[in-house]
């Protein structure tokens, strides 16, 4: 897997080859971390100058070993499934953070809850549902259509009957 961070940064680079000038360093969709993972400290602390780094979308569901990135301003985390470790970020030293960016971040533990809110919600409409079906079962009228025995074959006549005969039946 090493490899595969290297040569992602290696195609993010353009050519680059100074480390020490590199300041942006963009990995969107560059990699998809299959254990969620993100590439190796050293991999990214050889650019000491780095002030901008984007791992949006790679999918990594953890922030444990950041690198040490004494100068990065700007961190993009967007469209990961990251859980917690907010803490991380503090061990990893990153004194001149100014700007982080969760957008789009799904925490697997309000997920879980809103899906259950949901269930909860949706349980709730169809008991609803069922009540108000049972009141009105009592009230609907259906057409009943039925052909006139009289003299004129084309008059149809349309009578109303109470629903719970049908049901009776």
């Amino acid at each position: 897997m090493d490899e595969i961070w290297e040569r992602a940064v290696e195609i993010a680079l353009d050519g680059q080859t100074d480390v020490a000038s590199v300041r942006t360093l963009t990995l969107d969709r560059a990699v998809k971390c299959v254990h969620g993972r993100l590439p190796p400290p050293a991999l990214l602390e050889k650019f000491n100058n780095l002030q901008h780094l984007s791992v949006a979308n790679i999918g990594i569901s953890s922030l444990g070993q950041f690198p040490h990135l004494q100068n990065l301003q700007k961190l993009i985390l967007s469209d990961n499934r990251i859980v917690g470790g907010l803490e991380y970020l503090v061990e990893a030293g990153l004194e001149s953070l100014r700007d982080l960016d969760f957008d789009g971040i799904v925490d697997v533990d309000e997920d879980e809850e809103s899906d259950a809110d949901e269930e909860e919600e949706t349980k709730t409409l169809r008991e609803d549902e069922e009540d108000e079906g049972e009141e009105d079962e009592d009230n609907d009228l259906v057409e009943e259509i039925d052909e006139d025995d009289g003299d004129d074959e084309d008059v149809v006549e349309v009578h109303e009957i109470d629903n719970s005969r049908l049901l009776a039946q």
